[in-house]
């Protein structure tokens, strides 16, 4: 059990503590969980420098690094359907590409295979990233009562439900089209998967 792997174990760890303390109505526990989040990213860049630098490359961190990453967005997206702040379908989409070619890409590496990750899927994953940061930081700041009532027109505005919809929705429809793209380009790889050998 290298490092990597110790902080890919946190990092899943981490997930539902974050969770819960989003869901709290303290103000304190919010900001908390915006640590919490903060820290578990961290995880996940520092550890896959850690793998990178020293070889500490595993199968077991094949398989379960890039899982811990889609645990920890999952449930970042769940609970702002939880908070209402965008629509459950818009998630389930995102949830359900992810995985599945989250799966596909540690299967293909338990079978030796590589699956490439196109700049598409990259960007896919930044937008994602930025946007998950926005919300985040937003709602917790506009949970803490001084803070909002001071600045009650700006967080108005940078949560409009309008913008919020409508980039969740670009948000959606890219990574929808990015897991289609994917599961086309390689489409022979993936046939290969699961063909069996004579």
């Amino acid at each position: 059990m290298v490092l990597p792997n110790q902080l890919t174990i946190l990092r899943i760890i981490l997930t539902p503590v974050f969770l819960f303390l989003f869901l709290s109505e303290d103000p304190l526990l919010k900001q908390l969980s915006l640590a919490v989040f903060i820290i578990a990213a961290l995880t996940d860049w520092y550890d896959g420098w850690l793998a990178r630098k020293f070889n500490y490359i595993t199968s077991w961190g094949k398989f379960w690094d890039p899982f811990a990453d889609k645990i920890l967005t999952s449930a970042a997206f769940i609970g702002f359907v939880l908070v209402k702040l965008i629509p459950l379908w818009m998630v389930v989409i995102i949830i359900v590409r992810d995985l599945l070619v989250t799966g596909l890409r540690a299967y293909a590496d338990y079978k030796d295979k590589t699956f490439p990750t196109s700049y598409y899927a990259k960007w896919k994953t930044f937008l994602q990233m930025t946007f998950l940061y926005y919300l985040l930081i937003l709602h917790v700041g506009s949970s803490i009562p001084e803070l909002y009532s001071f600045n009650k027109k700006f967080f108005d505005m940078l949560l409009n439900q309008n913008f919020i919809y409508f980039f969740m929705l670009f948000i959606t429809a890219i990574t929808f089209h990015s897991g289609l793209t994917y599961l086309y380009t390689n489409r022979y790889l993936i046939k290969g998967l699961f063909s069996r050998e004579d």
